[in-house]
């Protein structure tokens, strides 16, 4: 069976439990393969959404409930994997990404999940093959995501060609993968070819959303172009609307006598 992914709404799952009420605790109530997986589920989908609150200690607390009912089930290892690595610790993090593969081999979000986070750790060499495994799963739905992770770990490998080989696969599939267009983007920037860095950067800014890091790349991009003009707009767009990010800081800082 393929147990990837958070399938059911609170509603839905509360409606499972209240089935599976038979007395004792909710343990005994779970007594079936299929109900405690089903338990397992609603405490996973329950602590997702209470990280997402920032309650990450409760979140904790209910996947640890969710491996009781069942051990086996991925998505409790993926979100821990994901809680983990909000809290810094990343060997526990790792431990639960490498168990979801262990649990399910051939999937393409756990081995796209292991591969993110290895190259996120700087461990590209490690990383990489996960990605092609990701795209070997022929039921991968987000392939784009495999593809744009890829290329971000060439990118901090160094290996350029790669990189924009990758990203342009994941461009094919989406020309307005707005992750695959900032990417590429960074991988035209950091070989110097400012021009068609540009053109990426317009890209993305065409699809009505930005962030920091874009802005400030836009903003680079410009200033090596030699646009005045276009570097002031980024830069006055960066601290109008990012006034606290990270990016704007660095951004006065260089820019203050």
């Amino acid at each position: 069976m393929r147990r990837n992914g958070l399938s059911m709404v609170l509603l839905g799952a509360a409606l499972v439990l209240t089935g599976c009420a038979t007395g004792g605790n909710g343990m005994q109530r779970a007594h079936t393969p299929s109900a405690r997986e089903n338990a397992a589920s609603i405490h996973t989908e329950l602590a997702w959404n209470l990280m997402k609150q920032g309650k990450l200690e409760m979140a904790l607390s209910k996947l640890q409930t969710a491996l009781q009912f069942d051990p086996d089930y991925v998505p409790t290892h993926t979100v821990l994997g994901v809680l983990y690595t909000r809290i810094n610790k990343p060997a526990k993090a790792e431990e639960q990404y490498r168990r979801a593969v262990e649990l399910d081999p051939t999937d393409g979000d756990t081995n796209n999940n292991l591969g993110r986070f290895l190259c996120q750790e700087g461990r590209t060499s490690e990383g990489l093959p996960y990605f092609k495994k990701a795209l070997a799963d022929p039921f991968y739905k987000t392939r784009t995501k495999a593809l744009t992770n890829a290329g971000t770990c060439q990118i901090r490998a160094g290996d350029y060609e790669q990189a924009e080989a990758s990203l342009r696969k994941a461009l094919k599939i989406n020309p307005n993968d707005a992750d695959a267009l900032y990417q590429m983007a960074r991988a035209h920037y950091l070989q110097g070819d400012a021009f068609h860095a540009s053109a990426y950067i317009q890209r993305f800014q065409d699809l009505g959303i930005t962030n920091p890091a874009v802005l400030k790349l836009g903003y680079d991009i410009e200033s090596r172009l030699g646009n005045a003009e276009g570097a002031r707009k980024y830069a006055r767009q960066l601290r109008t609307t990012f006034p606290d990010s990270e990016q704007a800081q660095a951004l006065d800082s260089k820019t203050s006598p």
